[in-house]
């Protein structure tokens, strides 16, 4: 899927695909297995013609990765509902973490010695990320987060919409999470 497949061409097979009754998960699920031939770069560059074609297709429960269960374990570090899904536990964790709508997790802190943070998948939804002292910046299907270790931040849906994300835990060495404090109403609603 080189750049120029990302053209009109591969925006009329997408809309044609979805008029014939592909959803926009199942579409998500063909191209997340083609990523593992063509490379995830190639991949990743169709998912914001995805988003363009099946825009009209608002995120519910069902979806790609799955919902998972209540994230009752971390609920005391999230305003509102999440739920949490391990996708794959060997080697490197990734789970799909889902926010309802105005859930947010508090600000927090991957700390690693070396290597560690994670990375963020965005695949359904609208959402929030911020680093401390910097503005929000607004996250949709498709956009990828590099959150580097030691750096106080936290992430969430918007106000009107679900949002999901794959979390991945870059390895490294003495890494653990500090939980700090909540995103006040305030500061979130804001945004």
């Amino acid at each position: 899927m080189s750049k120029g497949i990302t053209d009109n061409s591969l925006k009329y097979h997408l809309t044609n695909a979805k008029n014939h009754g592909v959803t926009k998960i199942e579409m998500v699920e063909i191209i997340t297995h083609i990523a593992f031939y063509v490379g995830w770069p190639n991949a990743w560059a169709v998912f914001p013609m995805v988003r363009e074609v099946y825009q009209d297709e608002k995120i519910t429960k069902e979806q790609m990765f799955g919902l998972g269960k209540p994230n009752d374990a971390y609920a005391k570090y999230f305003v509102g509902q999440s739920y949490l899904n391990p996708v794959n536990k060997e080697g490197i964790f990734i789970a799909n973490v889902t926010f309802e709508p105005g859930c947010r997790n508090n600000w927090h802190i991957h700390k690693a010695s070396k290597g560690g943070g994670q990375i963020l998948l965005c695949t359904d939804g609208e959402g929030w990320y911020q680093e401390e002292g910097k503005d929000a910046r607004k996250l949709m299907p498709g956009d990828v987060v590099y959150i580097a270790p030691n750096i106080k931040h936290w992430h969430g849906a918007t106000k009107d919409s679900w949002f999901s994300h794959l979390s991945i835990e870059v390895p490294g060495e003495n890494i653990s999470n500090e939980w700090l404090g909540k995103v006040s109403d305030e500061e979130y609603e804001k945004l």
